[in-house]
């Protein structure tokens, strides 16, 4: 009887560990090139070229599976005027089950609509002051039902570059983080703040069938602003309220996001407004909005050729900065993406009112504004093979 036993025990580590030995690591690759062309109104010599074409970003993605470990990275390279290499995301999971998943590392706080809140290739006003696909350091727990979604993370920072006791976040990121800016261009560094600490929860219930699907969520997240010259941490919030309605063709999202930053400053910085970066170029930003954000799209299959579908979207938001004397941001795009093979293209006709990468004023756009802002218009192609 101890034998047969013996034998049994000895036969199920064999098929045990035969099974383990039949799992194999998992590692797909992929990535991007892309091109831009843009026309902008408010650059003379730009207009006297008929616009400028040129190189966008490589991008590499991986993802990887072991053991019930998974991997997910994406790097992108751009030109260094924009930041030059950086990573976007990166981070290791573990699923517990098919519905429930933990990530750690540089992974999307989960705040407003996600992945985007947006059709077009700009992205939406949110996105501008770090509240559409930002991604920071940290720990996320995601539960993903048939009808009910949530999301819980805390984040211990946005992403580190640089790791002395008393040295400011990189400019070289994908997504805007409370940073520091250099004001008056003496090369010392004012608002000098760093994101720490930071809570995020995000509730979504899923409604409609398979033909016409409704989502509603609401989202929060708190966290300290800690300031490298008076040593003190101050605070910042944000919550959402958001929509978005899909069928077979057409889409809907609709936001409402307030947010308010409290940094505590050195003596005579202003605290009415926080410096922020992204792309090799701090901005300021007000500490205190509302924004309200909308999008529609439309998908048309069609048959020209390699071409599969064109995409037809409109963006609008609006920015209600909450000090009266600054003057508020606006930003609508229209255009359409083109589908071809591996080919996706965005055709966008992107205007802006007190909004940086549409207009000239880039340092106070977000911030005060200006009283004589006048709508500047950007017409952007965008060009890439994904693989």
């Amino acid at each position: 009887m101890i034998f047969k036993k013996y034998q049994w025990g000895l036969l199920s580590l064999l098929i045990t560990a035969c099974a383990f030995s039949q799992e194999k690591p998992e590692l797909r690759l992929g990535g991007a090139l892309r091109f831009n062309y843009n026309y902008s109104t408010w650059k003379d010599g730009q207009q006297d070229r008929g616009g400028d074409f040129g190189y966008d970003v490589f991008r590499m993605n991986a993802k990887g599976s072991y053991k019930g470990i998974k991997l997910n990275a994406e790097y992108r390279l751009y030109s260094d005027d924009f930041g030059g290499g950086m990573l976007k995301q990166g981070w290791i999971a573990y699923d517990f089950n098919p519905k429930d998943e933990i990530q750690i590392g540089l992974t999307q706080v989960p705040f407003g609509i996600t992945q985007y809140n947006s059709n077009s290739w700009f992205f939406s006003l949110n996105y501008y002051v770090g509240l559409e696909d930002d991604h920071d350091m940290g720990v996320k727990f995601q539960h993903r039902g048939e009808r009910l979604e949530y999301d819980v993370a805390f984040f211990k920072n946005a992403e580190e570059l640089r790791f002395g006791a008393n040295t400011d976040i990189s400019d070289s990121r994908y997504s805007y983080d409370v940073s520091s800016i250099d004001l008056d261009g003496d090369g010392v560094l004012d608002l000098r703040n760093k994101e720490v600490n930071q809570v995020n929860a995000k509730v979504a219930y899923k409604l409609g069938n398979e033909r016409v699907k409704h989502k509603l969520g609401v989202s929060g997240e708190f966290g300290g602003l800690y300031n490298l010259d008076t040593k003190k941490t101050g605070n910042h919030y944000a919550m959402a309220a958001h929509y978005e309605l899909n069928t077979k063709r057409f889409g809907a999202k609709a936001q409402v996001a307030h947010y308010n930053n409290n940094p505590k400053n050195k003596e005579g910085e202003t605290e009415d407004v926080v410096a922020m970066t992204a792309y090799g170029a701090p901005y300021l930003v007000a500490s205190k909005a509302t924004l309200y954000t909308v999008g529609l799209g439309y998908s048309i299959p069609v048959k020209w050729g390699p071409i599969s579908n064109i995409h037809v979207y409109n963006d609008f938001g609006y920015m209600d900065k909450a000090i009266d004397r600054f003057n508020d941001s606006f930003m609508n795009v229209t255009g359409a993406m083109v589908t071809a093979g591996n080919v996706y293209t965005y055709f966008d006709f992107a205007a802006g009112k007190d909004q940086p990468w549409l207009g000239p004023e880039w340092t106070n756009a977000l911030a005060s504004g200006t009283d004589d802002a006048n709508w500047e218009m950007r017409f952007n192609i965008n060009i890439g093979y994904y693989f």
